[in-house]
């Protein structure tokens, strides 16, 4: 049989005409938006921030894939959708990628391909991963034009379930499954991405938590001496050695408190009088309370407020541990404690948006390099939601509906001797989106 029919994709046939597709355009991709992820890597200087961060061992005079290059094309892959080093390979002749990180699409030799990105990841070492680390809280900091007055830290692992012989890997019973349990780290009011770090997965340590937040620490108030930080993170996080540091180094924090049974007879007032007003009115009632309380294990007493919900599925009792004496418990409970259930947010776009568990590599440093390089794609993601989306339909959108309605665009390339001319459906929903973005960089670029 013909090789040509062999290729030919059928279908069903329209108005009684043969319906057949076949894969042969090559200045054609399906990824057009990708070159917005370019324009504003630039203003970030994400990339070049990472690559500073590496020591490129390669002899430079017989390389074909300059570093700057191995990293974008890997980031905006990621940012697209193809989360894996194995969609190098197809993906190496794309005009879009090649043109995100500035090749020509019809001239300049394929970009680089999975074993070059394997060799990559393999080839980084502790010291540029710790470089790498600091780069993206430069890249935090640098997001402000002016310091601020305040910023939260919101810290917390999550599950990364592993199904190799990968170094670090645990067994965690609550997960009932072999894990890494990676920090997290975000400012929980801007929703911007400090740091994340792979670990074991396990329960963190007071030392795994004060060796990252001092790192985090420094290099913040090296840049802004003055801002006011909190630190906000549940149950596992408080310990005493942590908060005893926090003291020590000025930081405020609302943390979860696991309930104890000095804890219920502290508040066991509260909660009965909670029982009886819903016996009395049938009606869920949720009250709130405060007292002064030291752990056996604490170095001085602290401020803990009791949450109470009594309704028909019984009586909720959950409790946190502050340092702010004087704000009201409404506030720092309702207002501001629970407020950190939108960093679970941040990390279903991180982790589910962009599949920031493919972390397959035998190697730690391996692992933790594609978890940074799945961060710069969260850095860039969400840099296209605050800036370029800001009040539009996409302002408040998932990282995956961002990506499916503004990257994913059918796109045919059309090359000329002086110009690259991107042709877009006639039909695409959301031209003003794009149009807003050019201007956007327009100006960006002549200031």
């Amino acid at each position: 049989m013909n090789k040509n029919c062999e290729s030919l994709l059928k279908f069903l046939a329209v108005k009684k005409k043969k319906v057949t597709g076949v894969f042969d355009e090559q200045l054609t991709s399906s990824d057009g938006g990708a070159l917005i992820l370019r324009d504003i890597n630039k203003q970030l200087g994400l990339t070049k921030k990472l690559v500073e961060a590496i020591n490129d061992k390669r002899r430079q005079t017989h390389i074909e894939h300059e570093l700057d290059e191995l990293i974008s094309q890997r980031i905006y892959q990621i940012c697209c959708g193809y989360e894996d080093a194995d969609d190098c390979d197809s993906l190496r002749s794309d005009p879009i990628f090649k043109m995100a990180v500035g090749r020509d699409p019809d001239g300049d030799p394929n970009l680089g391909s999975q074993p070059t990105m394997s060799r990559l990841e393999n080839s980084v070492t502790v010291r540029d991963l710790l470089r790498i680390g600091y780069g993206l809280i430069d890249i935090f900091i640098s997001s402000y034009r002016k310091p601020p007055t305040v910023i939260v830290l919101d810290m917390d692992p999550t599950a990364d379930e592993v199904h190799g012989k990968q170094e670090m890997i645990h067994f965690n019973g609550m997960e009932d499954c072999y894990c890494f349990m990676p920090f997290h780290i975000y400012e929980g009011i801007s929703g911007d991405l400090i740091t994340t770090i792979l670990r074991p997965g396990k329960t963190p340590t007071y030392q795994e938590i004060i060796a990252i937040l001092k790192r985090i620490v420094r290099r913040i108030r090296d840049s802004w001496p003055e801002v006011d930080i909190i630190f906000r993170a549940d149950s596992h996080h408080t310990k005493p050695e942590v908060m005893k540091w926090m003291d020590a180094h000025t930081i405020d924090f609302c943390t979860g408190l696991s309930p104890n049974s000095r804890l219920y007879e502290l508040f066991d007032p509260i909660i009965q009088q909670a029982k009886q007003k819903y016996q009395y009115t049938g009606k869920p009632v949720r009250e709130l309370a405060s007292a002064i309380y030291q752990a056996g294990t604490w170095d001085k007493e602290r401020r803990v407020i009791c949450r109470i919900n009594v309704s028909g599925k019984g009586t909720d009792v959950r409790c946190i541990v502050t340092s702010f004496n004087d704000a009201g418990e409404k506030y720092l409970y309702d207002g501001f404690y629970s407020d950190r259930g939108r960093m679970e947010l941040m990390i279903k776009d991180h982790k589910n948006a962009l599949k920031s568990d493919r972390t397959s590599c035998t190697r730690k440093e391996a692992n933790q390099f594609r978890l940074f390089l799945h961060s710069a794609a969260y850095v860039l993601m969400q840099a296209v939601r605050k800036y370029l989306l800001k009040s539009s339909e996409l302002a408040t959108a998932q990282f995956d509906t961002i990506r499916l309605k503004l990257l994913k665009i059918g796109t045919r390339v059309e090359v000329g001797k002086r110009f690259l001319r991107l042709h877009f459906p006639i039909s695409y929903p959301l031209k003003s989106i794009l149009f807003r973005a050019s201007s956007i960089f327009a100006t960006l670029n002549t200031t």
